[in-house]
């Protein structure tokens, strides 16, 4: 049995992210390499290794709510939500959300969505943080990020898994400081 001193050593091991992450070939559709973030999830030390470092950047600033992006966004964010102690707000696909909402289209690599965040959710001058698993064209993150400047909130930063920079999100969402753990070049 390991001492919570060496499960804590072992935890914080550095280690390379994209050994955890799984690739699809061909899924959804033929050509494209899915970056399946779910071995992430399932692995503790990847996972709690994502979390911390998904975090970190914004630890010392005031953060008042997550933005979580449906679905793998909510498993992610709403952890470094806990850690930055702060609350969560949700953007969901159209029909989603049970109260009064605000929409946003979304053009994004496989096709186009509306997204969805209750009217009520981010006030004023609020500092957020938007999070998602993976960067590819930034058209869903680029929909939250309107939905929160809508609402007056404050765009401190973007927090994702993963880039894929040849899809040209990175670029594109540029002014609000995103960051990332790892980036594949090329699909």
């Amino acid at each position: 049995m390991q001492s919570m001193a060496e499960n804590e050593r072992n935890l914080n091991a550095p280690f390379n992210l994209k050994d955890h992450i799984r690739e699809i070939q061909d899924w959804p559709c033929v050509g494209v390499s899915f970056k399946d973030i779910t071995t992430v999830l399932e692995n503790r030390e990847a996972f709690r290794y994502t979390i911390d470092e998904m975090t970190k950047p914004f630890l010392d600033q005031k953060i008042d709510k997550v933005v979580v992006i449906d679905a793998r966004g909510f498993l992610l964010g709403t952890a470094m939500a806990y850690r930055l102690n702060c609350g969560v707000s949700l953007v969901r696909k159209q029909g989603k959300l049970p109260s009064s909402t605000i929409s946003e289209s979304s053009i994004k690599e496989y096709g186009a969505d509306i997204l969805e965040m209750h009217d009520d959710t981010i006030k004023e001058n609020e500092n957020v943080v938007i999070v998602d698993d993976i960067l590819a064209t930034g058209g869903t993150a680029e929909a939250a990020a309107k939905l929160v400047e809508r609402m007056g909130g404050n765009i401190v930063g973007m927090s994702f898994m993963v880039n894929l920079p040849f899809l040209g999100g990175s670029e594109k969402l540029s002014q609000y400081n995103p960051k990332w753990l790892v980036e594949y070049d090329s699909e």
